[in-house]
């Protein structure tokens, strides 16, 4: 595997063949379902990725960029390794080395990047400690969509509400994220509502594209307001 680096989005023929956030979207959310733009941003922080960057500062992504992130998110989840440890291992073998792979495990790379889980609800209840309660409320409050089956977005989810709870933090607490959600989704169609009335192929592969830097950029500002709040509670 290739060492990502940091490049700028100026070298002709080969940009043709980068891919914007939405395109690689597309093709990670098949096998992970709770890949969002946020995800991607937060592992390009923890420096697991390097995306070209255009004038303007938007990520492109190449063939290389895309496998990189979809070994980087097998290892999560299927042998539940933590990102600084999934780093070393990149960069040992961005150096050349032969590492193996960590925790001891004999899973290979192509039975890692299996399509995405389908769970009961029982083994949705196993998987993540949660009480049926605890399900039951999530659903409750919009958080998880009940369903016959579940994938790895509502495990983490529910992983988070039982870590939640332990602090006092219950779905009901929560109602309000969906309505935020909502509220998000409303200034994102209306800013692409232009696009939208040209219903053409290019338009709505566009819409796709742009609706995923918008919510990047709104992400940007949420995540600001959060760590300036947080940064107020410190004595």
């Amino acid at each position: 595997m290739a060492a990502s680096s940091a490049r700028s989005y100026t070298d002709g023929g080969a940009s043709a063949r980068l891919l914007s956030i939405g395109q690689v979207l597309s093709q990670l959310s098949p096998e992970f379902s709770d890949i969002s733009p946020s995800k991607l941003r937060f592992l390009e922080e923890r420096g697991l990725v390097s995306p070209a960057r255009t004038q303007s500062g938007y990520r492109k992504f190449s063939n290389a960029d895309v496998e990189r992130l979809r070994l980087v998110l097998a290892m999560q989840r299927d042998c539940y390794l933590p990102l600084n440890v999934i780093k070393q291992y990149l960069h040992d073998v961005d150096a050349g080395l032969n590492p193996p792979m960590p925790g001891g495990t004999t899973v290979t790379v192509p039975s890692m990047l299996s399509g995405a889980r389908r769970l009961s609800r029982d083994d949705l209840l196993r998987e993540t400690g949660a009480s049926a309660q605890l399900l039951n409320d999530s659903i409750s409050a919009s958080l998880i969509t009940a369903s016959e089956t579940y994938g790895d977005e509502a495990v983490g989810v529910l992983k988070a509400m039982v870590e939640l709870s332990k602090v006092g933090i219950e779905p009901r607490h929560l109602r309000g994220f969906r309505a935020a959600a909502d509220r998000e989704v409303g200034l994102i169609e209306s800013a692409l509502l232009p696009v939208a009335r040209r219903n053409t192929v290019s338009s709505r592969a566009q819409i796709a594209d742009r609706a995923s830097e918008i919510s990047g950029q709104l992400e940007v500002v949420r995540t600001s307001l959060i760590r300036s709040a947080l940064g107020k509670l410190a004595p």
